[in-house]
């Protein structure tokens, strides 16, 4: 059975203030395409389909156009929920939207029951686990504690009872929204740290043949069963070295992968990061290429320079982002606020922030829990909010 997985479209969303509802209608336009150039016998959407739980008309309108078009094509469509999207608005419809065969997969409840389709060598079980946030699903999943990987684990044991009940045999593929260890992530992907903890470990999903990821918007191989598609465009500089893609999988009578490809997504422009003193970014020839690109500009100019964006865009006319950075040792104490922020966690600056006002003491086993739980309280509740609208 050949499976084309994908994640993390976020219709609505924009690439530093710039609209990006044309190159994801380009994508969409290539995933159809796709599914019919390469005989595709199910396409596979691990979250985020949309970038906010309330998305504009015009994304909504552009996704009603997507299920229309792949219903037409005649190949059925699994789509989970992302933690960017509204489970419930997602979800409206699913049932009578199943029956022109794209399955929505929302709600909790329906883990253990999979959409199953059939080939020459028998079923293949394909179960949808939606984004699983820890606190409002814990009771209901029966989960012993509050975390992504105690969430996660009691789906599985839903999948994996399914799937015990089902013909020796039977192939299984699992869809998630989660960010799973080994996985690198962007600047672009919201946080969803638990406790401090993000990452589960790859072992949560085992006993199923294949597992699309969605969350991480990179392209990743974690394991030959366990992936990342990734998102088919790119939603922040950090993504810059991305090749973006989708996987196109071949699983065969064993349910061993028999074939993996990466098929390239269109570029709608290219993004590049360039640094150094302006003068000298203005006069190198070797950034000729970066003068039709997405740019962002880290000036390391000891003095900042006069009319920056003005004389930059002269150029480069694409550039989106203006960073300053300049050149000084990393322990010199006028170093920029965000350089001495870069890479670290929402909690590991409170921490810090935390530990300063106190004259550097470091915070203990059990204040690091209350904050922590500041976090995911903070968290939950607008989780909570979202699915009430």
């Amino acid at each position: 059975m050949r499976l084309l997985h994908t994640s993390d479209w976020h219709l609505g969303r924009s690439f530093h203030r710039v609209g990006l509802l044309d190159a994801q209608a380009a994508f969409l336009d290539h995933l159809v395409a796709t599914v019919h150039a390469h005989d595709v016998d199910a396409v596979l959407v691990a979250g985020d389909v949309y970038d906010r739980a309330v998305p504009p008309l015009p994304a909504v309108e552009l996704f009603d156009t997507a299920l229309h078009r792949l219903a037409e094509a005649g190949v059925p469509t699994v789509m989970i929920s992302g933690n960017h999207d509204s489970a419930r608005r997602l979800g409206v419809g699913a049932g009578l939207i199943e029956r022109a065969g794209i399955h929505l997969r929302t709600d909790p409840d329906g883990i253990g029951t999979p959409v199953v389709l059939s080939d020459a060598h028998g079923e293949v079980a394909l179960y949808g686990l939606p984004y699983l946030e820890p606190a409002l699903v814990r009771e209901r999943l029966g989960a012993e504690r509050t975390g992504h990987e105690a969430v996660l684990a009691a789906a599985m044991d839903r999948v994996r009872a399914d799937l015990a009940r089902r013909p020796a045999g039977t192939r299984s593929v699992v869809l998630a929204h989660a960010f799973v260890a080994g996985g690198a992530p962007s600047d672009s992907e919201r946080d969803i740290t638990v406790g401090g903890v993000a990452a589960v470990p790859t072992g949560v999903f085992d006993g199923v043949d294949y597992v699309a990821l969605g969350h991480l918007h990179g392209s990743q191989t974690l394991t030959p069963r366990v992936r990342y598609s990734g998102s088919p465009l790119a939603y922040s500089f950090s993504e810059t070295d991305h090749r973006k893609t989708m996987w196109l999988i071949d699983l065969g009578a064993d349910g061993e992968i028999t074939g993996d490809v990466r098929l390239d997504c269109p570029v709608p422009r290219p993004l590049a990061r360039i640094r150094g003193r302006l003068d000298d970014l203005l006069a190198d020839p070797a950034l000729t290429p970066h003068e039709q690109s997405w740019v962002e500009a880290t000036l390391t100019d000891p003095v900042r320079p006069a009319e920056p964006m003005a004389r930059l865009t002269a150029r480069f006319p694409g550039t989106l982002n203006l960073v300053f950075d300049p050149e000084r040792t990393g322990d010199d104490p006028g170093a920029s606020y965000a350089q001495r922020l870069r890479d670290r966690s929402d909690q590991q600056i409170a921490e810090d922030f935390v530990a300063h006002v106190r004259g550097g003491a470091a915070l203990d086993g059990a204040e690091r829990a209350v904050l922590y739980g500041a976090f995911d309280a903070v968290r939950v509740d607008t989780a909570e909010r979202e699915v009430g609208r």
